[in-house]
């Protein structure tokens, strides 16, 4: 079985905003912390006290700039990783809210890259990480009416 790491702080709570402009979903490239390079959703760890809606749409202002509303939530993710002999590294607990931005344009800020509005139909072209194109898709079901 492999070892656990015994530290209390896992699993962390975070939160994360899938926003849509149009057929288009905002998208970042991981610059600092776990997986740099990956693209991902804006998001982030929730501070004491701040709720998990609050949390996604701070660091999705931290990361891009823009400021949205929030709609709902898409989903409760748990994104699990572990190194190569299967020790838990990091466990974080992510409440995935989508919404939507019809203006301004996302510039990269604090840990992140690069910060896009992609076609919904060409997240299965970049390297993303794990289950990051599956909740975008659900999300954008949901943005359509068709949830």
């Amino acid at each position: 079985m492999p070892e656990v790491l015994k530290r209390p702080e896992w699993p962390r709570p975070a939160a994360s905003a899938i926003i849509f402009r149009g057929a288009s979903v905002l998208i970042v490239e991981r610059g600092k912390g776990a997986l740099p390079g990956t693209w991902s959703l804006p998001g982030g760890h929730i501070e004491p006290g701040e709720k998990a809606r609050e949390a996604a749409a701070r660091e999705l202002f931290e990361e891009t700039g823009l400021a949205v509303t929030l709609v709902g939530l898409v989903d409760v993710h748990d994104a699990i990783f572990r190194d190569g002999e299967g020790t838990l590294r990091a466990h974080y607990v992510l409440s995935v809210f989508w919404g939507r931005s019809e203006e301004g344009d996302p510039v990269a800020a604090t840990d992140v890259r690069d910060a896009r509005f992609v076609p919904v139909s060409e997240v299965d072209g970049y390297r993303m990480t794990p289950g990051a194109q599956d909740i975008i898709r659900r999300a954008y079901k949901l943005s359509v009416g068709g949830g």
